[in-house]
Parts: C-alpha cells; sequence; structure tokens
C-alpha cells in the first residue's frame, strides 16, 4: 500500500534493492562446558538500496535535476557520493540524521548543512490517511500505521 501511494507523487520514482539471506555458521560468545560452540542463525542483509541511492543522486546532480541533494541517512557509504556531488559538481549537498548520534565518515564529506530528523517534522510529512491513485482506486492507510 506504502508503494502504491508513493506512485501517485509525480515528482518521486521508486528503485527497488533486495534481500540477500544467507544460514551461517557463527560461533557462541560463552557457551556452557559441553556444549556446541557454533549456531546457525538466519542472516538477512540489504543489498543495493545505498547504491541505487548514489547512482541517482550523481545522475541527477550531472544533469543539475535539482537545486540542491538531501539525504535522510547515516550510512558512510554514501560519503564519497556526496562529496562529489558538492565538492566537484558544485551542488548545494544536506544531510538529514534519523539517528541520534551522527556518522563521523559521513561528515567528513563537509555537507553544505546536517540536520537531526525532528519527531514533529516527520509527523508532518506523512502522506494523507487516504489517497486515490490514477487509476481511480483508492489507498488507505492501515490503522496500525503510524
Amino acid at each position: 500500500m506504502y508503494l502504491r501511494a508513493l506512485y501517485t507523487l509525480p515528482r518521486v520514482s521508486v528503485h527497488f534493492g533486495h534481500f540477500l539471506v544467507t544460514y551461517p555458521r557463527v560461533a557462541l560468545f560463552d557457551p556452557p562446558s559441553g556444549s556446541p560452540t557454533t549456531a546457525q542463525i538466519v542472516k538477512t542483509e540489504e543489498k543495493g538500496s545505498d547504491v541505487n541511492l548514489a547512482t541517482f543522486m550523481l545522475a541527477d546532480a550531472f544533469r543539475n535535476d535539482a537545486e540542491a541533494y538531501v539525504v535522510i541517512n547515516n550510512d558512510s557509504d554514501l560519503m564519497q557520493p556526496l562529496r562529489l556531488v558538492q565538492h566537484e559538481l558544485g551542488h548545494t549537498v544536506g544531510i538529514l540524521n534519523p539517528h541520534p548520534n551522527p556518522s563521523h565518515m559521513l561528515l567528513r564529506c563537509k555537507p553544505t548543512f546536517t540536520k537531526s530528523v525532528r519527531a514533529g517534522v516527520v509527523a508532518s510529512c506523512k502522506l494523507p490517511d487516504r489517497i486515490v491513485d490514477a487509476y481511480g482506486s483508492t489507498i488507505e492507510k492501515p490503522a496500525d500505521w503510524a
């Protein structure tokens, strides 16, 4: 439903990553004497989202598609793309941090501005509870979603 709602916004494009699921065997921290020393776990990893974000941001910056480029992220993997957009291509770059402690590595790209994401701002930026898509179908936010 959320993705369907995003598709109703004409200036928003959605680009997917994917999840990788593996079942590695890992060492236990402090197993009791005589117990197994390893356990098999389910490990999920998100793959591709940061690369997609960086790729599309760089493409947009090369085309001069925006006045400013802002990411809501704390991932230090975005340091070089943000640095290139600002210092090589001359665009305004901002970081809105969804975490209480900003990544020191990410801040090394010296963005034009950094701000913390405040709960009140997030609340004011939410989509409406009901949206009508291009086909006339109504999309309603589930009652249990914040």
